[in-house]
């Protein structure tokens, strides 16, 4: 079994990318974003972002030898973003602090983790339905470190134009 001490750096860096993706998503939101509604039965941003922060809070207590699930979230679309970063914080400090208990670091990665880098796309998807998409980027490039896991992350290094997955014309052609 993999513990979280084999782990622990892999396992901080991928929530490292977590915070980066997400505060460059949710950095610079057009006001009334929180309440956008992308159809009818759509989670708002502001219920995703909620959510979000229910699950750093679920990997905590994972850390902790714990797999109880607590919906929390609340109605404004501010408290609810530095919810989420304070649980990032919070999750990453249970990472560097404790000792492994049992859980498997691949089960906080497939669970609380890969979830909440979904909702960020989501997210992301969702400023583009409003209007305001977040500049593409060559995520490999970016200055992503561990233990920087609030909103305030570096700029980003290599943001292009258009869509990265559009086929390419041939020269010539």
């Amino acid at each position: 079994m993999t513990t979280l001490r084999d782990t622990g750096s892999v396992l901080r860096h991928v929530l490292a990318t977590l915070a980066y993706r997400a505060a460059k998503t949710l950095r610079d939101a057009p006001p009334g974003f929180g309440d956008f509604q992308g159809g009818p039965t759509a989670r708002t941003p502001r219920q995703i972002v909620a959510h979000m922060g229910d699950l750093m809070a679920w990997g905590v207590r994972m850390v902790q030898g714990e797999s109880s699930w607590r919906a929390e979230g609340g109605v404004d679309w501010d408290h609810e973003v530095r919810r989420f970063f304070d649980g990032v914080d919070a999750l990453d400090q249970a990472l560097a602090s404790h000792d492994p208990t049992g859980y498997r670091a691949e089960s906080i990665i497939q669970g609380p983790i890969a979830d909440a880098l979904t909702h960020v796309g989501q997210l992301a998807m969702l400023r583009g339905a409003a209007g305001a998409p977040v500049r593409p980027e060559s995520y490999a490039r970016a200055e992503i470190m561990v233990g920087r896991v609030g909103p305030d992350q570096a700029p980003a290094r290599y943001e292009f134009e258009g869509d990265a997955s559009a086929p390419r014309e041939r020269a010539g052609s």
